[in-house]
C-alpha cells in the first residue's frame, strides 16, 4: 500500500500560505531512491494528489527543467540539485566547516560529517568520508532518524522541553539493531544526559558495528544550529576507545566551529 505523503507544512498556514507551491514540493520530495521514476498515477498516490493535479505540476516541472519525461515515466532532473546548493552557498559556514572537517579527517583517519534537525531527522550537509564503514549510503541530503544517531541525539538535546515531548510523541521509535533504544522514556533520559555533558554516543544502535560521536555546533548565543560527528567501526575501537582517542579532537573541533561562525557572523 502506498502512503500518501503529506502537502501540510510544519507551521499553521496563514494568509501568505501557497498551496498550489507546497503541493510542487510535495511532488519534487516523491521521488527517492525507492521511485526514482514515477507515473503520473504514482505521484499522485504518493502526495494524495488527484490524477489532474499531479499532472499539471509534472509538466510544470518539466518546462522548467526539473523533471524529464521518458514515456509515462517521469524523473528528477540534476536541476532539483540547486534548490539544495542555494541552501548551501546561503548559510557561510559550511563552507567555513569544511577545512575544520578535513583537518580532523586527517587527524584521527575517521569519517566525519555534519547535520542539521529537520523535524524527526537529520539531514547531512557536510560530509568529509576516510572509507565506507557503514551499508548506508550517506552523504550530502541523505536523512536519518534524529532519535537513534549521535547528530540527532545531540540537536533534540538543545530543544526545550515542551519541544523535545512533541518529538518522541511524533516519532515512530523502530528498532534498527538489537540495541536500539525504542521506550520514549529511555530515549528522553539518554537525551538530558546529552543536554548536560555537551555531546552524544551511539553504540550500535543505527547499525551493527557502528560507533558514533557527536557534538554540537552553536551560534553566539549558544544555540545548536548543527551538529558535527564522527563515525567509526567497532573492529578499529570500541566505545571506551572512542570517548578517549576521539571526543576531545571532535570537542576541540566543534569549539573552534562554533568560534569561527560567530566571528564571521557566519550564522
Amino acid at each position: 500500500m502506498t502512503t500518501a505523503l503529506s502537502t501540510s507544512p510544519a507551521r499553521s498556514p496563514g494568509d501568505g500560505y501557497v498551496q498550489s507551491f507546497a503541493r510542487g514540493l510535495a511532488v519534487i520530495r516523491s521521488f527517492s531512491a525507492d521511485a526514482p521514476s514515477q507515473t503520473i498515477t504514482d505521484v499522485a498516490q504518493r502526495t494524495g494528489l488527484t490524477r489532474a493535479g499531479a499532472r499539471r505540476i509534472l509538466h510544470t516541472l518539466h518546462a522548467l527543467g526539473y523533471v524529464e519525461i521518458d514515456g509515462r515515466q517521469f524523473r528528477l532532473t540534476a536541476k532539483v540539485l540547486d534548490l539544495g546548493f542555494a541552501y548551501l552557498s546561503s548559510l557561510p559556514l559550511w563552507s567555513l566547516a569544511e577545512p575544520f572537517m578535513e583537518a580532523l579527517v586527517r587527524d584521527i583517519n575517521e569519517s566525519s560529517s555534519i547535520a542539521v534537525l529537520n523535524g524527526n531527522e537529520i539531514i547531512y550537509v557536510l560530509r568529509v568520508p576516510t572509507q565506507k564503514i557503514i551499508s548506508i549510503n550517506l552523504g550530502v541530503g541523505s536523512r536519518l532518524p534524529a532519535y537513534c544517531s549521535s547528530m540527532g541525539r545531540v540537536l533534540l538535546a538543545d530543544l526545550s522541553d515542551a519541544e523535545l515531548e512533541e518529538q518522541l510523541a511524533t516519532t515512530e521509535l523502530l528498532a534498527r539493531t538489537p540495541y536500539t533504544l525504542t521506550q520514549a522514556d529511555r530515549i528522553r533520559e539518554e537525551i538530558l544526559r546529552v543536554r548536560q555533558q555537551g555531546w552524544a554516543l551511539i553504540n550500535q544502535e543505527l547499525e551493527l558495528g557502528l560507533i558514533s560521536l557527536a557534538a554540537p555546533i552553536t551560534n553566539r548565543n549558544g544555540k545548536a544550529m548543527a551538529a558535527i560527528n564522527v563515525g567509526m567501526h567497532i573492529s578499529r575501537m570500541d566505545a571506551g576507545q572512542a570517548q578517549r582517542d576521539i571526543l576531545p579532537k571532535l570537542l576541540a573541533t566543534a569549539r573552534q566551529l562554533s568560534e569561527h561562525a560567530a566571528r564571521s557572523g557566519a550564522y
